[in-house]
Order: structure tokens, then C-alpha cells, then sequence
């Protein structure tokens, strides 16, 4: 069981950190509800012997091992929003052959740095523990937001560079170092994540004696030839996140050999795919995302 800090200041950080935490995770329940329909629910061991990662699985059709990708939800680092891919992971084990595994992670104040990626790397080996279940040749991660942010720092920090053979990165938080108030979009957004609220959760999620340039935290500082041969980076021109985010891509570009796809949405914000309706400029640029995911994960 956690234990806050000893400390009388640190103490009184993390009560305050928790208290808001609470009140922001009660407004987005109440505003967006979060529902999922996986083919099977599966629960798998952590490195915590009392404890287990539920996983929702979708499976494409087919037989024997199947091609597998780890996705990883949007968060802050702080919101119970597992599930809220569904739509993303039901498509994929449709139009690729890839059977998807949507991974939950520990969530802070309560679980901060490296809890989550600690949860990451948990998943991972777990598949490639099953052979005769997936093909570990074409193993791929992916993720949104907070969960593109454990992506990267996974695969650039964790495990050796052609553990997986694709990386999908949708609009991620790359670099944690940075004031959020520094962060500009590139295009006026209707959407922008208050800056007291990205304060909250690098507060929540990184806990003070850690270097935010570690590259498990921030991702922008790992070096380049650690990170998959193919990446895809889907930014928000409406995003203050999208010029980092475009910016490890171009790094990444620059290697001989790597198949880096980088592309910006017009007229998006940061999430805009969890609730573009028909017809719009927003739905238009989900679908083209998607199917840049879909297509990267084919090829």
C-alpha cells in the first residue's frame, strides 16, 4: 500500500495534489462517460505479487499468433479513462491483424513516476511471454496523450530498440521539463488545457527528486537511435503539445533507415478524436489518423 512522504511540506503537497486530483477526476466522470465493449477481459501479473493489470483485448479474426498492440490510454497522468480508446482498439483488430491489448496504468497522485511506466513494462514482457498466442516479431506500441508519452519513454528506455516493430504516438506530452505556460499551439485551439490543470498533474505525476530531463519522464531527451525504426506522430495544430511532439519526430526522421510519418491536424485539439461528430473537420481528421495508424501497422 502507498505511504505519502514523511516530510510536513511534502505532506501537505500531496494532500493538496490529492485534493484537486479528486475534484478534476469528479468533473470528468460526471462530464464524459467512459465505456468499453472488449472482447475479453484479461488480468495480468505485475511485478506486485497482491496485484494484477486488468487488460481489455480485442481480437481480430484469424488464427494462430497473432501480430499484438499495446495501447495505452490518455490520462494527465491522473484520470481513470481506460476504456476511452475503445473505438480506436475495436478498429484496429478490424481493419489490421493485429489483436490489441488496451492496458491500464497506475494513476497519480497516489502512483507517481515510475509507477505507470513500471506498469508499461509489466505488460510488455508479459506478451512476450506467450509465444503461442502472439507473433513476437510484430510486436507494436502505441498511445494517446500521457499513454503516447509512456510509449516513448518504453520503448526509448526500457527495452532494446527492434523490441517493437511500430510506435503510434497521438498527440503526446514529450517533454516534462517544461513550464506548460511556455507550450504555444500552433493554431488558436477551442480547446486548451488550463495551464493550473497541467501544473497539477506534472506536480502529481513527477515527484521532486526526480530530473524531469530524465528521459523515462520526459521522452524528448532520449537519444534518437534508441527510439523504433517506424514511427507515426499524430499532433493537433489546436494543441500546445504539438511542436514537441513534432520535434522528437524530426529527430527520430533523421536517421538513416527510419520510417518516421509526422503529420498535423488541422482545426484539432488536444483529444479532439474522442468526440468529433460526423461531418465535421474534426471527425475528417480522426478518420485520416486513424487510418495513418492502420496503415503503418499493415505495412
Amino acid at each position: 500500500m502507498l505511504h505519502p512522504p514523511t516530510p510536513t511540506m511534502d505532506v501537505l503537497i500531496y494532500y493538496y495534489n490529492r485534493c484537486f486530483a479528486f475534484i478534476i477526476r469528479t468533473f470528468i466522470y460526471l462530464a464524459r462517460n467512459v465505456s468499453a465493449s472488449p472482447d475479453q477481459i484479461r488480468y495480468i501479473k505485475s511485478r506486485d505479487a497482491s496485484r494484477t493489470i486488468k487488460v481489455h483485448l480485442y481480437q481480430p479474426s484469424g488464427s494462430g499468433p497473432s501480430p499484438v498492440l499495446l495501447n495505452f490510454h490518455g490520462s494527465g497522468f491522473v484520470l481513470p479513462l481506460h476504456g476511452g480508446d475503445d473505438e480506436f482498439c475495436r478498429r484496429v483488430s478490424h481493419e489490421t491483424k493485429y489483436t490489441v491489448l488496451d492496458i491500464p496504468y497506475r494513476l497519480a497522485p497516489e502512483h507517481p513516476f515510475p509507477a505507470a511506466l513500471n506498469d508499461v513494462e509489466d505488460a510488455v514482457k508479459y506478451v512476450f511471454t506467450r509465444p503461442h498466442e502472439f507473433d513476437l516479431t510484430r510486436v507494436s506500441i502505441s498511445g494517446f496523450s500521457a499513454g503516447g508519452n509512456l510509449a516513448l519513454a518504453a520503448a526509448s528506455n526500457l527495452f532494446p530498440r527492434d523490441t517493437f516493430r511500430s510506435l503510434l504516438a497521438i498527440y503526446p506530452v514529450t517533454d516534462l521539463s517544461l513550464d506548460p505556460a511556455s507550450k504555444i499551439a500552433p493554431a488558436r485551439g477551442e480547446f486548451v488545457i488550463p495551464l493550473p490543470v497541467m501544473r497539477l498533474f506534472n506536480r502529481c505525476y513527477i515527484p521532486s527528486s526526480f530530473d524531469k530531463r530524465d528521459p523515462r519522464i520526459s521522452p524528448h531527451y532520449a537519444q534518437a537511435d534508441r527510439f523504433p525504426q517506424r514511427v507515426l506522430m499524430i499532433t493537433a495544430d489546436g494543441d500546445t503539445l504539438a511542436l514537441e511532439g513534432e520535434e522528437l519526430a524530426q529527430k527520430v526522421k533523421k536517421l538513416q533507415g527510419c520510417h518516421v510519418v509526422s503529420e498535423r491536424m488541422q482545426g484539432c485539439s488536444h483529444g479532439w478524436d474522442k468526440n468529433a461528430r460526423v461531418g465535421t473537420p474534426q471527425y475528417q481528421a480522426k478518420e485520416r489518423a486513424y487510418q495513418l495508424a492502420f496503415d503503418m501497422l499493415n505495412e
